[in-house]
């Protein structure tokens, strides 16, 4: 039998995905509602938006005293 080497890769990763893309939007639109409106607070919004899970976790932890 002949191979030709070519290997078959399923990704399942769809569903993970879609919640991200989700919490990415509800974050930015939280962030964005939040700021002044003009150009740099709203791309500072977007930034932050990307990097919520940060401020999530150092909350808890000022919240538990560690």
């Amino acid at each position: 039998m002949a191979t030709d080497g070519r290997t078959r890769v399923t990704v399942r990763d769809g569903q993970w995905g879609f919640a991200f893309l989700l919490a990415y939007i509800g974050a930015a639109i939280y962030f964005i509602s939040t700021s002044d409106g003009t150009f740099w607070a709203v791309i500072l919004g977007l930034l932050q938006a990307l990097v919520w899970p940060v401020y999530v976790v150092y909350h808890v932890l000022l919240a538990i005293g560690a």
